[in-house]
């Protein structure tokens, strides 16, 4: 789709390989026996149960073949070096005139959670992060300014 390479956990991949499967089975059988039902019920352009029946084909088609890209395109992260900042690398950072140290935990664009503390690698503090190692300072320009960061720890 948009990218040639997709960083993922084996925990993710796992995750959203099982997601394909039920849906590639199950949901599709339960979608294809709705269409069924809903075709007996007679003239299809005035059948609502059909209309709801086809869309939500769609939209699990549309799932199905996301979900298909990213596991062709999957790379497995499992093991990172603590030298450098890399996908999978968990850094402790410090943020320019700010006495608390954050932590993030760089990954594949998949399963960034920023609530969670998980930036994605494609992200501008992701990227600004990038190859960094343990002491480096780098900035990050966002809607509300540039912010320099500097690199704690990494594990």
């Amino acid at each position: 789709m948009t990218h040639d390479v997709e960083y993922l956990s084996q925990e993710k991949y796992t995750e959203l390989k099982a997601e394909l499967d039920e849906l590639s089975t199950v949901r599709r059988r339960e979608i294809a026996e709705s269409l069924e039902q809903a075709k007996s019920l007679g003239d299809l352009r005035e059948n609502s149960e059909y209309q709801e029946a086809r869309a939500a084909q769609a939209s699990l088609e549309e799932r199905i073949a996301y979900l298909a890209d990213v596991i062709k395109r999957a790379v497995i992260v499992d093991s990172h070096h603590t030298t450098k900042v890399e996908v999978g690398s968990t850094v402790r950072v410090n943020r320019k005139g700010n006495s608390e140290e954050q932590t993030l935990m760089l990954v594949g664009s998949s399963e960034a959670d920023i609530s969670g503390g998980k930036v994605s690698n494609e992200s501008p503090i992701g990227k600004a992060m990038m190859n960094k190692r343990k002491g480096d300072s780098f900035s990050v320009k966002t809607g509300k300014g540039i912010f320099e960061y500097t690199i704690v720890d990494i594990a």
